[in-house]
């Protein structure tokens, strides 16, 4: 079983890439774990949200495959406290065979398909974070659900 981080575009801040290689780095000691990055849609900015949504949606749903747990990281999901999160990583890596797939949308969400395909929604926060930011901030912690699940003096409660 292995856990993708996919995101829509390219991490283009710096300090967003480097937490995020920092903490992938430490979560791959624990599980197999790569970020698969959609690439930017060409001419963009002549497509409304819509379409961009719709367009983003179609390439990340021709990355994901039937067999993938695919968990959308979004506003409207299920928050969890550190712990919680790590139970329910705990939980879905018991059951052994999928993939679990994380999802960034990009600006404007996710489309209609993609919620549809999804097996569960999360939130970091009831506050809005940059699209970018999400990266590092779930990537951050995953890698602490990892330090709980092994008993690990990271997480302080």
């Amino acid at each position: 079983m292995k856990i993708h981080l996919m995101t829509v575009g390219k991490t283009c801040s710096g300090w967003v890439r480097e937490g995020l290689e920092t903490y992938a780095s430490r979560i791959s000691r624990y599980v197999p774990f790569s970020i698969v990055e959609i690439p930017d849609l060409r001419n963009a900015s002549s497509l409304s949200k819509a379409q961009v949504k719709e367009k983003e949606g179609e390439l990340i749903l021709g990355r994901v495959s039937d067999n993938d747990t695919v968990i959308l990281l979004d506003e409207k999901g299920k928050e969890y406290t550190s712990v919680e999160f790590a139970r329910e990583i705990e939980r879905l890596l018991t059951r052994g065979g999928k993939n679990i797939v994380f999802v960034t949308g990009g600006a404007f969400g996710f489309s209609g398909p993609v919620y549809e395909r999804s097996d569960g929604k999360l939130s970091l926060s009831k506050m809005t974070f940059p699209h970018q930011m999400v990266r590092a901030v779930f990537a951050e912690q995953l890698y602490r659900a990892f330090t709980i699940i092994n008993g690990e003096p990271y997480h302080h409660e």
